[in-house]
């Protein structure tokens, strides 16, 4: 891979991590419940994820996903009920008054294991079509057909996931920096239903993506 390659990617690896989306939705809410050390399980099992999608959108199989109705069908809407089901259970979560509650995840009436955050996080990723859609558009474009594509998969891989690692803590540290001022029963309450309905919103939104087949 070019110098010049990597360094288009590695700016673009910023703009992808920045922008929005499910994850960074799900960073901040952790966060808030449980920290950073916490909210490391879940921004853990978003870079499984984001492997995942990579290697798939690498691999071809991402062409076929987004070519084949059927199959782009079923990552659509099982990406979208996923969503829609976090969302739904953050707009339910328990709540507890007092920050020191709030703050401690053992004591939390319905926290969620370390093995939960991350499983949590890495579906959130694996299922979303329009991460899928995405990488099969812009990974093409850094990828020069006479080199070898594992090693070159690799170096990408090895950079966006860095990259968002990165971006995935910073949120998840903003989130952890407003706990203390949002710990009462009624802040904890608007807070979920902030999240959850915006993980709902995204749910709804990614029955919406259409497939491609250019």
């Amino acid at each position: 891979m070019d110098l010049h390659t990597w360094w288009a990617f590695f700016a673009a690896s910023w703009l992808i991590a920045l922008s929005p989306g499910s994850g960074a939705v799900l960073s901040i809410s952790h966060g808030l419940r449980s920290g950073v050390r916490g909210a490391s399980a879940s921004i853990a099992g978003l870079q499984l994820g984001l492997v995942g999608i990579t290697l798939i959108a690498g691999a071809g199989i991402g062409a076929v996903l987004v070519t084949s109705a059927a199959a782009f069908m079923v990552v659509k809407v099982l990406g979208a009920g996923y969503l829609m089901v976090l969302g739904w259970q953050q707009w339910n979560q328990a709540v507890s008054d007092g920050h020191s509650v709030w703050r401690d995840t053992t004591a939390a009436p319905s926290a969620l294991s370390p093995r939960q955050r991350f499983l949590t996080g890495l579906f959130t990723n694996l299922t979303n079509p329009k991460g899928i859609v995405f990488m099969v558009a812009v990974l093409p474009q850094f990828i020069a057909p006479d080199r070898p594509l594992l090693t070159q998969l690799a170096i990408l891989i090895a950079t966006t996931v860095s990259i968002d690692v990165v971006v995935m803590h910073g949120y998840a540290f903003t989130g952890s920096r407003l706990a203390k001022w949002l710990s009462s029963a009624k802040a904890q309450r608007t807070q979920n239903r902030l999240f959850g309905g915006i993980l709902m919103g995204m749910g709804l939104s990614l029955l919406l993506v259409r497939r491609s087949a250019n």
